[in-house]
């Protein structure tokens, strides 16, 4: 299982929002590549990241944050304001190694699907669930699709990875949804990375032990409990043995 630890970027910082909540918000770091540098001295080979006001605003808003972290070195997976194939194709030029789609999944699946074809493996969704239903716009509007559906409409159009958000749990600290990730895994072929909730070492312990039974569960992305030092990056990593993706 694969950890990618994350960095949430609005105004140029670090933060963290609870339940994905703008009024709900605290800053970690004014130096975003810093605390990418650091996830790297610690054995992370990716860094999930996040531009929150992207995703609010619909455009990328942080552009040369994300150029700092990119020459970081590590391998990054970027979501938020990803709403056009132009603006897609530029992030990729950034040295951006996986693109996350999120709003235009459930609102274009056809812009997802040439995506697919142009880009492949490059090409990441991401599905946000808010007691079940999909979230859109930064969390802030839900659709009439259930993340399940929505999840194997992407799996037939050939989405190689799945980032699976439960938003009850997001920033909480109060343990993932274990049994909606499963859920999530057993229903596609995709690759899933389970996001929200993650407190401590024994909840990625619980995650890794459902990807014995379902080997595509193959990532977790942990924010809040590294930022608040309830777990260390290298632990993460002896738990979860040799990192794939």
């Amino acid at each position: 299982m694969t950890i990618y630890p994350a960095i949430d970027i609005k105004n140029g910082q670090a933060v963290r929002l609870l339940q994905g909540r703008a009024d709900q918000e605290t800053v970690y770091d004014s130096h975003p590549a810093a605390v990418a540098e650091r996830f790297r001295e610690q054995g992370s080979e990716w860094v999930h990241v996040v531009d929150l006001d992207g995703a609010f605003e619909g455009i990328p808003r942080n552009r040369e944050t994300i150029k700092s972290i990119v020459a970081v070195g590590m391998k990054v997976q970027l979501g938020g304001g990803q709403r056009s194939s132009q603006i897609v194709e530029e992030t990729l030029s950034l040295g951006v190694a996986r693109v996350v789609i999120g709003t235009k999944a459930a609102e274009d699946p056809g812009l997802v699907e040439s995506l697919v074809r142009e880009f492949g493996d490059q090409i990441a969704v991401g599905i946000d669930a808010k007691d079940g239903k999909v979230a859109v716009k930064g969390w802030v509007d839900t659709v009439d699709l259930s993340a399940t559906q929505l999840a194997q409409r992407m799996d037939e159009m050939g989405v190689r990875t799945i980032i699976y958000t439960d938003i009850g749990t997001d920033g909480m600290l109060t343990g993932p949804n274990l049994s909606a990730q499963e859920t999530m895994a057993e229903c596609v072929k995709a690759q899933i990375i389970a996001s929200g909730g993650v407190s401590c070492r024994e909840d990625v312990v619980a995650l890794a032990a459902i990807e014995k039974r379902r080997p595509n569960l193959s990532g977790v992305i942990v924010g809040k409990a590294i930022y608040e030092q309830r777990v260390t990056v290298p632990d993460l990593l002896k738990v979860c043995g040799p990192q794939a993706g």
